[in-house]
């Protein structure tokens, strides 16, 4: 059985035969895991409970790539100084699909491994920034203020790690609130996620009586800090969970109905999404939302138009504004190596505090660029072997982008 396989090698046979042999069977514990995820990223609704996403209202019209725009040879040094092609780097870094809108036109629109412009594919930690941008819409109607402690609209976490915490601290990930998100690390809490959320069975390693039913019953057990509020950034998925709960509470309405209401139908999403669900019926705000890569262009451009569709404001543009040059002081090692002059901003990746540039980013290698500067918006989904890339993959691709948009320049 191969660790995993590449658009250019043969393909396993995984899912495949009537009945499927159970060498080919998807496991449980490692749906995400090679090469069971090259399949198991298009077919979540399969593998765990979801609630759909509903569209609604007219389609956001997305015209088809450019007939005229050939990417494929298009060449870019990577950040290791090798010269590659655009189709040569998207077939390296196991590319499911990607689309480069620029100044109007589609560029490229690009399917592999079975997936088409219908199929969903699982955005892991690019959901949060979808979820943060309905927020932003319930802080500009005043249901939800970034000033104000979390513990207003969550009384229940005055007895948690997240007592004394701003609704902003939690936005920006710059809360106190000690939660292990190192993914090699099988006593990490990322791991009791795993669980919490529905995600995966218990773990082998796991006593039934110590892990957390659910999402909600995983942060009211986050009792402990590491850092005063608001004086680092470390990256915890736990905190767009809490910010999610703080959505429900305020709106009156679940995360599944609260986006299609407020986003995926005033956008103009052409399908539905879904969220994976927890045993409370909780959405994954964090990293549960499957969608069509069409309809993850169109959030981009959405953001990219300053929050608005044909002229209507969808999106509140100081939400906009805010991402793009709101205060953003914090920043760890890990980020800075990533990103040298970067910071991370209501649950956006900003890509240089200097600029407006903003990276959309989930493990496994989903990815939205959206870059006023250049009018470029550009989306990605791909099933990694590693929940990381150790060979920069994720800035190889903006260097990929760029290529493709200056070659098209006019």
């Amino acid at each position: 059985m191969p660790e995993s396989f590449r658009n250019s090698d043969p393909a396993p046979p995984i899912m495949q035969g009537s009945p499927v042999p159970p060498e080919w069977r998807v496991a449980a514990y490692d749906w995400d895991a090679p090469p069971w995820n090259r399949w198991s990223f298009q077919h979540m609704r399969e593998l765990v409970p979801t609630v759909p996403v509903p569209r609604g209202g007219t389609v956001w019209d997305l015209p088809g790539a450019d007939e005229n725009c050939a990417t494929g040879d298009i060449t870019f040094a990577r950040g290791n100084g090798e010269t590659i092609t655009w189709d040569g780097f998207l077939d390296l870094s196991y590319t499911d699909a990607t689309l480069i809108w620029h100044d109007g036109r589609v560029l490229s629109e690009r399917y592999f491994n079975n997936m088409t412009p219908t199929t969903e594919h699982i955005a892991f930690s690019v959901s949060k920034s979808v979820v943060a941008t309905v927020a932003g819409m319930l802080i500009d109607d005043g249901l939800l203020d970034p000033d104000a402690p979390i513990t207003d609209p969550l009384p229940e976490l005055a007895q948690t790690a997240w007592t004394g915490a701003t609704l902003g601290q939690v936005l920006d990930m710059t809360s106190g609130v000690k939660f292990d998100e190192s993914y090699g690390n099988p006593d990490a809490q990322v791991f009791l996620l795993d669980v919490a959320a529905n995600l995966k069975p218990l773990y082998p390693w796991m006593k039934q009586d110590e892990v957390p039913a659910t999402i909600w019953e995983l942060i009211q057990s986050l009792k402990s800090t590491d850092a005063p509020h608001g004086s680092r950034f470390e990256y915890r998925s736990i905190e767009t969970d809490c910010l999610g709960f703080a959505m429900e509470r305020v709106s009156g309405q679940r995360l599944p109905q609260l986006l299609s209401d407020r986003l995926w139908g005033p956008m103009g999403a052409e399908r539905d999404a879904c969220f994976t669900v927890d045993r409370g019926g909780f959405a994954m705000a964090d990293g549960g939302l499957n969608a069509t890569l069409r309809d993850m262009a169109r959030f981009g451009r959405l953001l990219l138009e300053d929050g608005r569709r044909d002229g209507r404001q969808v999106v509140p543009k100081s939400w906009i504004d805010d991402i793009r040059h709101g205060a953003h002081g914090l920043a760890n090692q890990h980020l800075r190596d990533f990103l040298p002059n970067g910071r991370y901003r209501n649950q956006f990746w900003i890509m240089d505090e200097n600029g407006p540039a903003h990276l959309s980013l989930g493990i496994f290698g989903q990815h939205i660029l959206v870059d006023p500067e250049t009018g470029t918006v550009a989306v990605k989904f791909s099933s990694w072997p590693t929940f990381l890339s150790d060979e920069g993959w994720v800035m190889d691709w903006v260097r990929g982008v760029r290529a493709v948009v200056a070659a098209h320049s006019a």
